[in-house]
């Protein structure tokens, strides 16, 4: 983990950012008018509620594939993975550079349930296979926007680039399990120099090491998880096509709700470091709906409706972060999580 000194210009990035983000969310907000966007919440009504709910479901299906990661006779319970995927979340949406926090927030949750050795490496291995499906997801609604929908030059090199950079993925994974190098290890060997670095070098190698067997190794488990991320998906699209429907009064193409929740993908994994993906969420929706012939105002609405169900998961998040006793700041100081 980063010493103070190296948080210093972290912290500077991200006060910018989250202001940049902040000025770019009003403008946006004031440009679409709020009369339109307090029209399309009328719209949507109560259904506001099942989309939150749906939040919630795909926060279980994160917890479900982490549970089956974890390798035996370690076990998780589920009430405790659900709510230190909740709070690791709400961490990860509320601060800039917020993966860092994030991840380590969880494994710091349940550390009196199970160690935190078998809860990392389980976390490592369950983040792989989700970037994996989120990358294969990506390829797919950009192939389908770039195939069925007349595109923009700029927007058709944008799919293109996005569909390179995931076949690039899927072969740099194969090589990967192939070949198992000691990357990580590799390079904080060379930045740590000394019985410091070794200690971290051999606890990566072994990280490394149950990532690249864990197919191997726990081969019937692959397919649950496999099913559980894929799931968190389907759950996406059934968000986007309540959504759209009940803004449009009419039920969207299916086509339609998953390209509309692949873009949404696709700008939470490329703007990650803002938090809450305020202006870039609303506005990079407005311009995918747009081109869909729907209306900025939809994807406007769109994107301030889910900001709605990540704050109120943020809500739930922070209380179960205070009933921990955890912060950003006793987590990235907790000595035994800077030796994982």
């Amino acid at each position: 983990m980063p010493d103070s000194r190296h948080r210093r210009p972290l912290t500077a990035v991200g006060a910018l950012t989250t202001t940049c983000s902040l000025l770019l969310f009003v403008w946006w907000i004031h440009r679409t008018g709020l009369a339109e966007i307090r029209n399309g919440f009328a719209q949507i009504g109560w259904g506001l509620a099942i989309v939150v709910l749906l939040g919630g479901v795909r926060f279980a299906l994160r917890a479900i594939a982490w549970m089956l990661c974890l390798e035996p006779p370690h076990r998780l319970p589920f009430p405790a993975a659900f709510g230190a995927v909740v709070a690791g979340d709400a961490l990860g949406n509320l601060l800039p550079l917020g993966p860092i926090v994030s991840e380590p927030t969880k494994a710091a949750f349940v550390r009196h349930e199970v160690s935190l050795g078998p809860a990392v490496a389980a976390l490592a291995i369950e983040n792989v296979l989700y970037t994996l499906s989120v990358a294969a997801m990506i390829a797919a609604g950009m192939a389908a926007l770039l195939f069925v929908f007349d595109l923009p030059l700029a927007l058709r090199e944008v799919s293109e680039v996005a569909i390179g950079g995931v076949v690039l993925l899927f072969v740099l994974a194969l090589v990967l399990l192939w070949r198992r190098p000691a990357l990580a290890s590799h390079v904080v060997g060379r930045v740590l120099p000394g019985a410091r670095g070794e200690r971290h070098v051999v606890r990566l190698r072994e990280l490394e090491e149950q990532i690249y067997s864990f197919a191997s190794r726990r081969g019937a488990r692959l397919a649950p998880i496999v099913a559980t991320e894929l799931g968190f998906h389907v759950v996406g699209v059934l968000e986007a096509y309540l959504t759209l429907w009940l803004l449009l009064g009419a039920p969207p193409s299916l086509l339609v709700a998953f390209i509309v929740e692949t873009v949404n993908r696709l700008i939470i994994v490329v703007f990650k470091f803002v938090p809450l993906g305020m202006g870039v969420n609303e506005a990079g929706t407005a311009f995918l709906t747009g081109i869909l012939g729907l209306g900025t105002v939809v994807g406007t609405t769109i994107g301030l409706v889910r900001k709605v169900r990540i704050l109120c998961w943020i809500a739930v998040g922070a209380t179960l972060l205070v009933k921990r006793g955890l912060t950003a700041g006793r987590v990235l100081s907790d000595p035994q999580l800077k030796q994982r």
